[in-house]
């Protein structure tokens, strides 16, 4: 899976998605190619940030211990994505959907790619800049979420396929929420 193919399956439930299912590869080799790689960024960012340039965050995040921060939001995304795997088959089900424990914890780990690409946002200390950048990986993930239930549960049913997005962007909006305050309080 390159990052090619992730973004066909960002604008599309037709295009890499069929491929997907008929390949089924291994979670084990997800985890650890893309994954494990991709979520090292936005702690690894954070900390960078915050040490080089901290300019960029609010004033009360003076004096923080960035690495205590990054090894925290790293811990979160590998927590929170157990989660997202549960939850979009959990939340498929209730609508009829058929999707099994692989595809939804397939899509749970390709969904977040652009949130974590958005975060080499960082690398420019500018808060303007990175909200902007960050609100388009956040709507890149949407779209991934969105065309990867369509595309695993074979359906087109955009209505449905809109409503398990709502309800499993906003647990990880919430989830996120909370790990803010924990972390950052």
């Amino acid at each position: 899976m390159t990052p090619m193919s992730i973004s066909r399956l960002t604008f599309s439930s037709e295009q890499g998605w069929p491929e997907l299912l008929q390949r089924r590869p291994p979670l084990s080799r997800v985890f650890a190619f893309i994954v494990l790689p991709l979520a090292l960024l936005p702690p690894l960012m954070l900390y960078f940030a915050g040490t080089h340039h901290p300019e960029v965050f609010p004033s009360q995040f003076a004096g923080r211990s960035w690495s205590t921060i990054a090894v925290l939001f790293f811990a979160a995304e590998m927590f929170t994505l157990l989660l997202m795997g549960w939850l979009i088959r959990q939340v498929a089900q209730t609508h009829q959907l058929r999707i099994d424990y692989h595809d939804a914890y397939l899509l749970a780990m390709i969904a977040p790619v652009p949130m974590w690409l958005s975060s080499l946002g960082l690398l420019v200390p500018s808060l303007a800049f990175n909200a902007v950048v960050s609100l388009a990986g956040l709507a890149m993930s949407c779209a991934l979420v969105y065309h990867g239930i369509e595309g695993l549960s074979r359906t087109r049913e955009g209505v449905t396929a809109a409503g398990i997005v709502q309800i499993v962007i906003g647990a990880g909006l919430v989830a996120w929420a909370l790990l803010l305050v924990l972390v950052l309080a």
